[in-house]
């Protein structure tokens, strides 16, 4: 699988450590930067990433930051994108079963180092589950009736 990854900052470790996961597990990570942990402005790199997986270049996307909330919700300024935050085990299981997540958002000062495989694993792992939560999905995308 083709995987879009895209950071500021703060989350400059994890994603270096997300992509070398990712191609332990046999995946395409294509990185957005940044590169370092000199201090950037994220939507900078976390639009190019999303983009990439709202056009179909990319699968599935990561992007990171401190908390993750800036970077989520600047992905999901690009249509076709479903970014959700993940800050455990259950955040991350229910953002794909729930809400068939295409990106991944990951707070680096808020998960703990050794969970970041594990979220990883889950993402890309969980399948979306459809049925109510389809018609939800529709709503959201102006495809369904909204009273």
């Amino acid at each position: 699988m083709k995987i879009a990854l895209g950071t500021d900052h703060a989350g400059f470790p994890f994603k270096e450590r997300v992509k070398s996961i990712l191609t332990e597990l046999g995946h395409d990570p294509l990185d957005f930067g940044c590169f370092s942990t000199d201090a950037v402005d994220y939507p900078d790199f976390i639009l190019p990433a999303a983009r990439a997986v709202a056009s179909g270049r990319c699968e599935r996307g990561f992007v990171f930051g401190g908390s993750g909330n800036g970077e989520a919700m600047a992905a999901n300024k690009i249509k076709g994108v479903r970014c959700g935050i993940g800050w455990n085990r259950e955040s991350v299981r229910l953002t794909r079963a729930h809400n068939d997540a295409n990106v991944l958002s990951l707070g680096a000062r808020l998960i703990e180092s050794g969970e970041l495989e594990v979220l990883v694993r889950l993402f890309l792992e969980t399948p979306f589950e459809g049925g109510r939560h389809a018609v939800r999905l529709e709503k959201i995308a102006g495809l369904g009736s909204v009273p």
